[in-house]
């Protein structure tokens, strides 16, 4: 147990604290090779939701997926269940992407009730048949594979985190797991919601995402996933900035592409 514990807080290490300083001599050196971190795609065009083949990182396939692909990390959602009680590992506002009636995810609880969120699986895509995951019990797996966790707070979750009726086991339910675990492997979280997003920072500085895991790619993804080569200009681009890590809908591809351009 020690020995983990100690590869898992020198990876944290490496991710979170290298500096971004480099000597005259060091510029002209090849730049330092990026963590890379898997994202799983999402069409971004009308019918984008009949589309979705639901790519993301939120389940144990998906994760042992993106690190056979040589991500180092994996960008997963967070939600939250009816009335803040579980915060669970779904992309999706509604249940689009899984078996039984279309219902939003915070209108429903976690195991009891008709149509419950663990009873129901993923009805199509790569990862068909997998059940959706609490943050605690994922949050184990990926320290498990030993890769990187990137959480986005999906800004539905607003609304019980707001809630003068729920929020605080809401927040409860959220920060406990990264607390329990934050000090046994890397862990990093965000929102794109600005309100969920300052209270990260009030709540969960230290785990901020910040400028890790860059966006790199410029081709707009669909489905079928369109190729890869598009991206190389931006790839380039955001490669000379010497980024400590990136996000990429193509991580197998944007490894392959590293080859002999950075150490």
């Amino acid at each position: 147990m020690a020995r983990t514990r100690k590869l898992t807080v020198a990876t944290a290490a490496v991710v979170l604290t290298t500096s971004a300083l480099t000597t005259p001599a060091a510029a002209a050196k090849p730049p330092r090779c990026p963590l890379i971190f898997g994202h799983g795609g999402y069409p971004d065009n009308p019918g984008a939701s009949l589309k979705d083949r639901i790519r993301q990182a939120n389940n144990p396939s998906a994760v042992r997926h993106m690190r056979r692909s040589g991500a180092q990390g994996v960008e997963a959602d967070v939600q939250l269940t009816k009335h803040g009680t579980k915060a669970v590992m779904w992309h999706n506002t509604t249940t689009n992407g899984l078996t039984g009636p279309r219902r939003a995810i915070t209108d429903l609880w976690w195991s009891t009730g008709d149509g419950n969120l663990r009873s129901r699986r993923i009805s199509r895509g790569p990862y068909k048949g997998e059940k959706v995951y609490t943050l605690r019990a994922w949050l184990q797996h990926v320290a498990s594979v030993r890769m990187i966790a990137l959480l986005e707070v999906k800004p539905e979750a607003k609304r019980v985190l707001a809630s003068k009726a729920h929020s605080a086991a809401a927040w409860r339910e959220l920060s406990y797991p990264l607390l329990e675990r934050q000090d046994l492997q890397p862990i990093m979280v965000y929102s794109t919601d600005p309100w969920i997003q300052n209270q990260l920072a009030k709540r969960h500085p230290s785990l901020l995402k910040g400028e890790h895991a860059r966006w790199t790619d410029s081709v707009v993804w669909d489905e079928p996933p369109p190729g890869w080569k598009g991206n190389t200009h931006r790839w380039q681009s955001i490669l000379k900035l010497r980024p400590i890590s990136i996000m990429t809908n193509y991580p197998l591809e944007y490894r392959r592409w590293l080859e002999g351009r950075c150490d």
